[in-house]
């Protein structure tokens, strides 16, 4: 299979996204795909990992770790791109990225496929301080979703976020991955030649771009609470971020400066995990981030982590258990809530990396399943027009059933009783019907007359 993974980022200017789509495109390599990492070119960039890499010219964007894509300008990207039979297509942002994708996906008449990966009302919100303006970025931004022929997120509270949002189509919610990493002596000992740490004092880690939206001010206000409380600790920050330098001033105006260290962006993924292992506890209390890898890799490396109660981060951890939650996002639950977890953190990183950790192959095989399934579907043809249909009717209702897992047909008989569901739809309320979902037709305005999401007439 050829596979176009289209995003705003490319090492070593990369954001979450930007490593799940370089996890992806790994991880299907390995099985013998093909799979373009798709993006705006950096000017940084020193490998390619690998894999197969198309890079465009860009320009920076103020603030922002991403760059703005120019494809239309690129003659020899152009040339490239447009030469490789690819299969199916999956974009990894609703915007320029996303404009790319669907031109592909056009020309070569194959399956688009976008995953909502972050909070867009919230950064354009912060960037146009516009409610109205907002809601307008996110109005384009389903406009995009309603036009892809599969639509995903990265956990169950996130889907729910894309229907606030106005998005009434149906959403596969597919996780993001991580793989249990063994320690690595010389990237451990690369990390401690520039990290001193005093023994016995509990270190608390952050990691991720240092942008205020992922509530950094809570941690500093946090760690300076407990350091009032005569708590003993010693704070890391890994990242960077367009608000790198004001935390730094942060940290020395409340009086932490002295016990936290910055180590800035870290390239060197085997210090990174080091760093995961030797922390006591992962801080993460951000609102913002929907399923952060950050959390996936400490818990690999048995770091447990703190989360938000209520936010999309904390979805699959129980306080106590795998992890900790925190009431609120404040910075006095938050101090609370590491005091309560430095005696345990051990036993619940433990827990941490049993049960939270999912391998990138096991992700990487539904993955493929499901492009499988919408390839198919592209191809079959059926009612009229463009009109697409992949299963049987279920009995009675004239809906059609999907397993939600293997993507199999299921025929009306088969079909099982109500129990909890993991697709979330328009078409079907969460455990409707169990481990399936209906899939609504798709007509593209033949002479049926039909819809989005209505039957054909008979």
């Amino acid at each position: 299979m050829i596979i176009g993974e289209f995003v705003d980022t490319y090492p070593p200017n990369v954001d979450g996204v930007g490593r799940v789509t370089l996890s992806y495109c790994q991880t299907l390599t390995t099985m013998g795909h093909t799979a373009y990492y798709i993006a705006p070119d950096s000017p940084d960039c020193t490998e390619f990992f690998g894999i197969p890499v198309l890079l465009q010219k860009s320009l920076p964007v103020k603030g922002e770790l991403f760059r703005a894509g120019l494809p239309m300008l690129d003659a020899r990207y152009r040339r490239k791109v447009d030469q490789i039979a690819f299969d199916v297509v999956h974009a990894h942002s609703p915007f320029l990225a996303a404009a790319e994708a669907s031109r592909i996906a056009r020309k070569r008449d194959v399956p688009l496929i976008s995953t909502f990966h972050s909070k867009y009302y919230d950064d354009a919100l912060a960037k146009t301080h516009s409610e109205v303006l907002a809601r307008t970025v996110v109005r384009g931004i389903v406009k995009f979703y309603e036009k892809c022929d599969g639509v995903w997120t990265v956990n169950h509270a996130t889907a729910q976020v894309l229907h606030e949002y106005g998005y009434q189509g149906e959403i596969l919610v597919m996780e993001n991955g991580t793989d249990v990493e063994t320690l690595n002596p010389e990237a451990e000992a690369r990390l401690f030649q520039r990290l001193a740490l005093r023994p016995g004092v509990p270190v608390l880690l952050f990691v991720g771009q240092h942008n205020y939206k992922k509530n950094l001010h809570g941690v500093l206000g946090a760690c300076a609470l407990l350091k009032r409380r005569g708590q003993p600790f010693q704070l890391v920050c890994a990242g960077s971020g367009p608000d790198f330098d004001a935390i730094v001033q942060e940290a020395r105006d409340i009086g932490i400066g002295d016990d936290t260290q910055f180590m800035g962006h870290m390239a060197d993924r085997g210090e990174l995990m080091a760093l995961y292992h030797r922390a006591d506890l992962l801080v993460f209390p951000s609102l913002y981030d929907n399923a952060p890898m950050v959390l996936r890799e400490a818990a690999a490396m048995g770091t447990p982590g703190l989360l938000v109660q209520g936010s999309c981060a904390a979805e699959g951890v129980t306080d106590g258990v795998n992890g900790y939650i925190s009431p609120d996002e404040s910075a006095e639950r938050i101090a609370e809530t590491i005091l309560r977890a430095l005696p345990t953190t051990e036993t619940v990183g433990q827990e941490a990396q049993r049960t939270i950790p999912v391998s990138w192959a096991s992700i990487m095989e539904r993955v493929v399943a499901e492009y499988e399934r919408l390839i198919a579907g592209k191809r079959s043809r059926s009612c009229c027009g463009d009109a697409k249909t992949t299963g049987f009717p279920e009995a009675g209702t004239g809906r059609l059933l999907i397993h939600a897992d293997t993507g199999g047909l299921i025929p009306p008989r088969a079909a099982p009783p109500p129990s909890p569901g993991t697709r979330s739809g328009s078409g079907a309320s969460d455990g409707e019907h169990g481990r399936c979902r209906p899939l609504r037709w798709r007509c593209g305005g033949g002479p049926c007359g039909a819809g989005w999401g209505q039957r054909p007439a008979s």
